[in-house]
């Protein structure tokens, strides 16, 4: 069940400039929202979890295309925190735990992998999250779910590209460590037929390379 994270969840209220800005003037009003966002969302953790969901999927975007949106001293003064409220009511329920997260948020991915997060998507590539990195140096901690970006892959027609990305990201999961889906939801400009190509695509891969 997808459920709020804090920095994604409170752009709505107070948009995302506005919020960026309130994180370095307003430290401390951040942190006694953060702890009420937090409570709330442990609250509606747990309610998902005694309906028998098993994995709690929260969803919280850091990234920019190239670094974090804040300092990585920001986000674990402010991020960390009010994330492990949930993060440890979840596993401590013996719930898994995923995070949806965009963008390049590299700097952080100890403090990802010190709040128990067991599943991380999408691991963006086209923001410079190398999968082959992860491969290297994260496979042990957590599994990624995503390889199919939305932003460079699929639906702009490249049809042999398309074939290609997904045979390379799957070969490389062959192994395990991966769940091979979108990086986010299929845009509007992915006509249907593309679609259901790459979908046979990795359909037939999964079975070959299953083999």
């Amino acid at each position: 069940m997808q459920t709020p994270g804090l920095f994604e969840a409170l752009n709505g209220p107070f948009g995302i400039e506005n919020h960026l800005m309130y994180l370095g003037l307003f430290p401390d009003d951040i942190k006694a929202i953060y702890q009420k966002q937090a409570e709330w969302n442990r609250t509606f953790a747990g309610n998902c979890l005694d309906l028998g969901v098993d994995m709690i999927h929260v969803s919280d975007d850091w990234g920019s295309e190239r670094c974090l949106l804040f300092s990585p001293a920001t986000w674990w003064e402010l991020i960390y925190p009010y994330h492990k409220i949930t993060a440890d009511y979840v596993r401590g329920r013996g719930g898994y735990l995923s995070l949806h997260c965009d963008g390049n948020f590299g700097q952080v991915l100890d403090g990802v992998v010190k709040l128990g997060y067991q599943v991380v998507h999408p691991f963006q590539e086209s923001a410079g999250m190398s999968l082959s990195n992860f491969k290297a140096h994260w496979a042990d901690k957590f599994t990624v779910m995503g390889g199919l970006d939305v932003q460079t892959t699929i639906g702009f027609g490249k049809y042999d590209f398309l074939k290609a990305e997904i045979e390379r990201v799957m070969r490389l999961f062959a192994d395990g460590g991966g769940l091979f889906c979108t990086s986010h939801f299929v845009q509007g400009h992915c006509s249907m037929e593309e679609l259901i190509l790459a979908y046979d695509t990795a359909y037939d891969l999964a079975r070959r390379v299953a083999r």
